[in-house]
C-alpha cells in the first residue's frame, strides 16, 4: 500500500463510530484494508444490492423473468424489474401508501421484501437459499448471513462486502447478464428522494443500486464518475464500484448514519481516488 492511500483509508479514523473499517479493491485484483475489517456487523440496507443479485441470479438461469407480473401492485402493472428498480409505486414498509408503477423513484424496503418473495415462491425455494447459491457462494462471502427481511436483514463484514463491491467492476465473478442488470440504470428518467441526501432529479438506479450520475449532495464527493454505482445503509455501511476508474470500496462503522457519515464518506471517497489516481 502506498503512504498515500494508506493516509486515505486514515481518513475513516476520524469517525466518531465504534467499528470503522475499510476495504478499497483495484480493477487488478489488489486490495488495501484498514481499520476492523473482519467484525460482523449489521449491514442495514446494503442487504438490498445482495437480495437483487439474488433475485437476478435466479432470473438469469430462467427460472424467473424481469418482465413478468410481480409485486403488491402487479395488478397495476408491476413487474420484477419495477421492484428491483424501487420503481413499483410501493411506500417504504408493507401497507404503506401505493402509486401507479413507473411514476416515480421511491425508495421501498416493501419492494425488496416482496422480490425476494416472489422469487421464493416462483422456485420453490427458500430465499436464504437463493441469496447463497447465487452471491455468497460464489463470491467467498463466508461470514454473510440473512438473518430477516432481505431488504436490511443481513450481518456482514467490510471484507465481504468489498469482495461483492469489486464484482461490480467486471464480469466475471458474477455472471455477465447479472453484472450488466446490476450497473446499468433502470427507468432512468424517474425522479424520486434519495434517503438522507433529499430529492434528485433525477434519481438514478439500477436494478439493485443507485447510479452517481449528476446528484447533489452526494455520500460519493466529488471524484466519482456519473457510471458509478453504490448503496449505502441506515447502519453506517456503504458500497461502491467505479468501473471507469478501476476502484471498488466497501466500509462499515457500527454506528448509524448521521452527520458523520454524510461528511466522512465523500472525504474518505475523494482521497481514496486521489491517491490511486496520483
Amino acid at each position: 500500500m502506498t503512504p498515500e492511500l494508506q493516509a486515505a483509508l486514515a481518513t475513516s479514523d476520524g469517525w466518531d463510530v465504534p467499528h470503522a473499517g475499510v476495504v478499497v479493491t483495484r480493477a487488478d485484483g489488489t486490495t488495501a484494508a484498514h481499520g476492523t475489517t473482519d467484525l460482523v456487523l449489521p449491514i442495514a440496507s446494503v442487504a438490498k444490492p445482495l437480495t437483487a443479485a439474488a433475485v437476478l441470479g435466479t432470473v438469469a438461469t430462467g427460472a424467473l423473468d424481469l418482465d413478468e407480473p410481480a409485486g403488491p401492485t402487479a395488478a397495476d402493472g408491476a413487474t420484477l424489474r419495477h421492484l428491483l428498480a424501487h420503481a413499483a409505486g410501493l411506500g417504504f414498509e408493507a401497507g404503506d401508501r401505493t402509486m401507479e408503477p413507473g411514476r416515480r423513484r421511491t425508495y421501498s424496503n416493501w419492494a425488496y421484501e416482496a422480490a425476494a418473495e416472489h422469487a421464493a415462491a416462483r422456485t420453490g425455494r427458500p430465499f436464504a437459499e437463493l441469496l447463497h447459491a447465487h452471491v455468497l457462494e460464489p463470491l467467498g462471502m463466508t461470514a454473510t448471513v440473512l438473518e430477516g427481511s432481505p431488504a436490511w436483514g443481513v450481518r456482514s463484514t467490510v471484507t465481504d462486502l468489498a469482495r461483492f463491491a469489486a464484482a461490480l467492476l467486471a464480469p466475471g465473478p458474477l455472471p455477465a447478464a447479472v453484472h450488466a442488470w446490476l450497473t446499468t440504470p433502470a427507468f432512468p428518467e424517474l425522479d424520486g428522494v434519495l434517503p438522507g441526501f433529499g430529492r434528485q432529479r433525477p434519481n438514478g438506479w439500477t436494478l439493485g443500486l443507485e447510479v452517481r450520475g449528476t446528484k447533489d449532495p452526494h455520500w460519493s464527493g466529488s471524484r466519482l464518475s456519473p457510471r458509478a454505482v453504490g448503496h449505502f445503509g441506515r447502519s453506517g455501511s456503504l458500497v461502491w464500484a467505479d468501473a471507469d476508474a478501476g476502484v471498488a470500496l466497501a466500509t462499515l462503522s457500527g454506528r448509524d448514519f448521521d452527520d458523520w457519515a454524510r461528511t466522512g464518506w465523500p472525504v474518505l471517497n475523494d482521497a481514496v481516488l486521489d491517491a490511486l489516481s496520483g
